[in-house]
């Protein structure tokens, strides 16, 4: 019998084409799932833009109401086994976009659910951000976020890297292999709450008198 797939979300709050956000979500993906794959276990991959949520995220935070597709976005976060966020820095934090987007997240939404956050950046001064801003949002969420953060300055693309923090692609494989060893250890996350919902139809039936 073949095991079930991880199903690993990818949030991406890069806004330009391409991205480097993205690029980063993408190389960190691909890291986990062949850390994955070492043991056994297939991952789908799922990448959420935030770019294209913009709209919806800001009519959600005016209304309440989440739009068809911000809502299947959250549905998908919410149900899977593992995510990896990133966000470009913008003031030596994360971006407005990718917090507004889990800003609408219940706090209990995220519980237990194993995290990889990652960062990009014009200078490696501003990669502190992960610590003192990403991590402690997914620590309120009550997440369980990995040990290494990654973050990318434009220099660490094509250069050798800092020898401090290792190079880029060293940096990535041991923090998606520290999400893979989460996620291949874990139960997998329940799939659909259809069993626990009640149809608005029967709902009204069992308020009418007999």
């Amino acid at each position: 019998m073949n095991p079930e797939p991880i199903e690993l979300v990818v949030v991406s709050a890069g806004l330009s084409v391409p991205s480097s956000t993205r690029l980063l979500g993408d190389r960190l993906a691909e890291a986990a799932r062949q850390s994955a794959a070492e043991d056994g276990r297939p991952v789908e991959v799922r990448v959420i833009e935030l770019r294209d949520l913009a709209v919806d995220i800001a009519n959600n935070l005016v209304t309440g109401f989440p739009g068809r597709a911000l809502a299947e976005a959250i549905e998908a976060v919410t149900r899977a086994d593992g995510l990896i966020a990133v966000s470009p820095v913008f003031s030596a934090s994360y971006s407005g976009l990718f917090k507004s987007f889990f800003d609408v997240f219940d706090n209990d939404a995220l519980t237990g659910k194993p995290v990889l956050i990652a960062a990009t950046g014009g200078t490696a001064r501003h990669s502190l951000a992960l610590e003192h801003a990403m991590r402690p949002l997914f620590a309120y969420l009550r997440a369980i976020v990995v040990p290494t953060a990654v973050y990318a300055a434009s220099e660490d693309w094509g250069g050798s890297g800092d020898p401090l923090t290792d190079t880029l692609p060293t940096r990535i494989a041991r923090a998606a292999g520290e999400l893979a060893g989460l996620l291949v250890a874990r139960p997998p996350a329940p799939r659909s709450v259809a069993d626990t919902v009640v149809p608005f139809e029967q709902q009204l039936a069992a308020l009418r008198p007999e």
